[in-house]
């Protein structure tokens, strides 16, 4: 449970969630880590992500190796090991939800009911809950019954179709480079979640809801401008590498020694920029004169840009530019990126105490409040470790419990 020295915002809500992978942990560990107590139901071999390694964490023979793909996305969290299909399984999911606000899951449409809790079932187990349901497609459509997996939803979803690098032979689409389209599910999941337990809560009646998110919509929300860009012009966007589609220039830049991030997004910090780079005549030439100016002439101005940045090394414009207040910065390595003192500031890096694997870094949590603060409070738990501890808690006794462990159930 929560501790209550630090509960978080979220203290008291309590989310079973029989999601895998990542964009239902992920959005299940985003209430959990503002106090929500996070009830994660794992099939008999776990979550699928616990064997999604190298690199690993602990002792395989000691039966503690656990991939880091699962740790970066299961903190905060109780595990409880249930084998739905089996004598009992059934019976200790609806005991669960008899309690719950909120239930996860990402199964193929219909295998949730097939189970025996489609949408009248959990309406008559708990009115007031939140079922929030995440698949590749939606609930209904041509593909509702195809898996959804990431790597796809990125190329079916025309994200992939606009990252990596231009090429006038076509060139090849490229996936960002983490699994992004989970992950905008996973937040737009928790989005969901906690609008529906607002309409809920001011609501007479308490009545809960089904919310249905696919990785599908989610990819195709955050295209934003790239898809506004489309319906405007009827052009589908093509690949621009690092370059901005509405915006010159706003890119990466080659100096003597690596690369920098430079990103001019109006006009008082086009004519300082072109001050801090010594071009001043830049900024008078017609060619040049606004930003709309400047993305018809990219293909003239990037080269002359790129010429003034190439002459002298990274530190040295970083220091320039940042004298003439205008937005840029170094590309960092992940370890470098949570390593800089902007991210230390904003406490990123937190280690938290595992049982079996020792002291863990985790990434911190991204959002602040002053006065009902997250928490990491506990490590990413092992297969199955709290069980016997949930299951107390929805009334079983210890002969029930030995019971179902003994038919496998558990």
């Amino acid at each position: 449970m929560p501790s209550s020295e630090n509960p978080g915002p979220l203290a008291g809500l309590r989310v079973i969630d029989l999601s895998t992978v990542l964009a239902g942990p992920y959005a299940t560990m985003v209430l959990a880590d503002l106090g929500a107590d996070v009830v994660k139901i794992e099939p008999r071999d776990g979550d699928a992500t616990r064997g999604w390694g190298p690199p690993w964490v602990g002792d395989a023979a000691a039966g503690t190796r656990t991939a880091a793909y699962f740790l970066a996305v299961n903190r905060n969290k109780r595990s409880l090991r249930l084998d739905l299909r089996a004598p009992g399984g059934a019976e200790v999911l609806r005991r669960l939800l008899g309690d719950a606000d909120v239930l996860v899951e990402n199964l193929r449409p219909g295998a949730l009911a097939a189970l025996g809790f489609g949408d009248d079932e959990l309406r008559e187990i708990r009115p007031a809950l939140v079922h929030l349901a995440i698949s590749g497609y939606g609930p209904d459509g041509p593909a509702a019954g195809k898996p959804g997996y990431d790597f796809v939803i990125q190329g079916v979803g025309g994200l992939m179709s606009i990252t990596g690098d231009p090429d006038p032979d076509g060139g090849h689409p490229t996936k960002v480079g983490v699994a992004i389209s989970d992950v905008v599910t996973g937040l737009f999941a928790a989005i969901g979640i906690l609008a529906a337990i607002v309409g809920r809560d001011g609501g007479g009646e308490r009545t809960g809801q089904r919310v249905d998110v696919s990785l599908l919509a989610s990819t195709l929300a955050v295209l934003v401008n790239q898809a506004q860009n489309a319906f405007v012009t009827g052009v589908a966007p093509g690949r621009r590498g690092n370059a901005h589609p509405n915006i010159v220039p706003y890119e990466t830049f080659a100096t003597t020694d690596g690369e920098l991030a430079v990103a001019v997004g109006s006009e008082r910090q086009w004519l300082r920029f072109c001050d801090a780079i010594g071009r001043p005549e830049l900024a008078s030439d017609p060619r040049f004169a606004t930003n709309g100016d400047r993305v018809t002439a990219r293909a003239t101005l990037r080269p002359l840009i790129a010429a003034r940045l190439a002459e002298r090394p990274n530190d040295e414009w970083l220091a320039v530019l940042a004298e003439a207040d205008v937005p840029c910065g170094p590309i960092r390595d992940v370890l470098a990126a949570f390593a800089s003192p902007e991210a230390q500031a904003r406490h990123m890096t937190v280690d938290v105490e595992h049982p079996a694997l020792g002291v863990l870094r985790q990434a911190g949590l991204p959002i602040e409040f002053a006065a009902t603060p997250g928490a990491i409070r506990t490590a990413p738990p092992l297969l199955g470790e709290h069980t016997d501890e949930v299951l107390a808690e929805a009334r079983y006794r210890p002969e029930e419990i030995a019971e179902l462990r003994a038919r496998g159930t558990i």
